[in-house]
């Protein structure tokens, strides 16, 4: 069995997504949930579902001895799903090619400092983009940058506000990423 670590920052549908995807398979597990916000919807689902959390301060994540932490849980992928700070340089390079994000828009549109969450859908919104989409990249030292993975795509010329289209965005998330996950980790068996 392989284990991923996810790393999230907000509500957590996507973990829970995860685990749900992951459960009907029994080939991966979900060895932990590491989460930098206290009061994330995350923790309360992880809880729920029975999934260790550890959380932790931005200091803490700065600091290079961090990723013992994570390697006490022997992961195959680290998973940033609506994680929101920049993984460390010292963290890249201890797992090389085994940390992946998932980005709510159509990369390398909308991507960079400062563009997640509802900040992206606006700039979408805003731009009358006719679609957006998700990518799903491997993580390097800047924001959004890594190789691209996957990407889907949806219109989204019916939507009326940025919420329409976060919603849009958030049902490809869900049927998508933990596929991209399970491709990922069995590509080699």
């Amino acid at each position: 069995m392989k284990n991923i670590v996810i790393f999230a920052s907000g509500n957590g549908s996507n973990a829970s997504s995860i685990h749900q995807y992951f459960q009907q398979s029994g080939r991966v597990r979900i060895a932990a949930i590491f989460c930098n916000n206290p009061q994330a919807g995350v923790l309360s689902r992880a809880h729920d579902l029975g999934i260790p959390t550890e959380v932790f301060s931005k200091v803490e994540f700065s600091e290079p001895s961090f990723v013992e932490r994570v390697r006490s849980y022997q992961p195959d992928l680290l998973v940033l799903a609506g994680f929101l700070l920049q993984v460390p340089e010292y963290l890249v390079h201890a797992f090389p090619n085994q940390i992946i994000n998932i980005h709510p828009a159509l990369l390398p549109k909308y991507g960079g400092k400062g563009m997640y969450g509802m900040h992206v859908h606006r700039a979408v919104f805003e731009a009358k983009e006719p679609e957006t989409g998700i990518s799903v990249h491997f993580v390097n030292e800047h924001y959004d940058e890594g190789a691209l993975i996957f990407q889907a795509k949806t219109t989204i010329a019916h939507c009326q506000s940025p919420e329409e289209i976060a919603a849009a965005v958030q049902a490809l998330e869900h049927q998508h990423f933990a596929a991209v996950i399970d491709n990922l980790l069995t590509a080699d068996e």
